[in-house]
């Protein structure tokens, strides 16, 4: 297929270099025209701006930060809107908001485009090895279009109902990993100053069935204090407050963003989320 992907970060530039080595040819932009080097060199087109990439591509995918630098990569002056045709699917992979995806959505209809939101579950060594979980929102015959652009990234493909609907699923997932960070990184600081050594700790949380792979492989992490950013306290923050923007009940995300907000002004957000545990050591 004809690809397009737009924002080439620690994510986007794994889920580009996957598209290529799955054959697909591919066009892709970038805030910094550095990130697009390599790929450059690996065989990729490069666009000057979203909508030179999305230009005659059958699907656009987006891999940015947050709301607003979406809202600028398709809706901008030279968004990738422009450049779309009709029976073209963007595919909105960032962790966003329901209302934002359904309002570009409804841009791209416009356009006679379709959208799927399909943001993903995993980090950079997921990303890296075409093994992310895609959450998709949108139309079900549209993702069976779209779907072998997908499968160079995927280890699952699961239709989540409407657009907006993968942003909803992955916000509460996101929410459900803060609650399981926060209340390990506390506990890893009660059991030191108990008495155990903090990599015995871990090890030890690690290793009891409730606790999933990668929480044990963040407790080991905080054991080790290793900080080097794979997902940020900062990002961690942002989607917490998407949540909370919902209106919605959700008193442990509240009390767990009032603790990633410690965390930030500790000057820790751009800190893997591993370093959550240096507020309790």
């Amino acid at each position: 297929m004809d690809v397009a992907f737009l924002g080439l970060g620690a994510m986007g530039a794994r889920m580009a270099a996957r598209l290529l080595a799955g054959g697909h040819a591919l066009t892709v932009w970038n805030r910094s025209p550095a990130a697009t080097v390599p790929l450059a060199q690996a065989g990729a087109r490069i666009a000057a701006t979203p909508a030179d990439a999305a230009r005659g591509a059958a699907v656009v995918f987006s891999m940015v930060t947050d709301d607003a630098a979406a809202r600028d990569t398709w809706l901008g002056p030279d968004g990738a809107l422009g450049g779309m045709g009709a029976g073209a699917i963007g595919i909105e992979c960032s962790t966003v908001t329901p209302g934002w995806v359904r309002e570009l959505a409804t841009a791209l209809a416009g356009r006679g485009a379709a959208l799927l939101d399909a943001p993903v579950a995993g980090s950079r060594p997921q990303a890296e090895a075409g093994q992310l979980v895609f959450m998709v929102g949108g139309d079900a015959a549209v993702l069976d279009t779209a779907r072998p652009a997908f499968e160079p990234l995927a280890a699952r493909i699961t239709h989540v109902g409407a657009v907006g609907q993968g942003a909803v699923l992955k916000l509460a997932v996101n929410a459900l990993f803060a609650a399981q960070l926060s209340s390990l990184a506390e506990l890893l600081g009660y059991l030191e100053g108990a008495g155990f050594a903090r990599a015995e700790a871990a090890e030890l949380l690690g290793g009891f069935p409730i606790v999933a792979p990668p929480l044990a492989g963040a407790a080991r992490m905080m054991a080790a204090r290793s900080t080097a950013p794979l997902f940020t306290i900062d990002l961690l923050a942002k989607d917490l407050g998407y949540l909370l923007d919902s209106g919605a009940e959700l008193p442990g995300a509240a009390a767990n963003q009032a603790l990633f907000a410690r965390a930030q002004a500790a000057g820790l957000g751009q800190h893997n989320i591993s370093g959550l545990a240096a507020i309790f050591a």
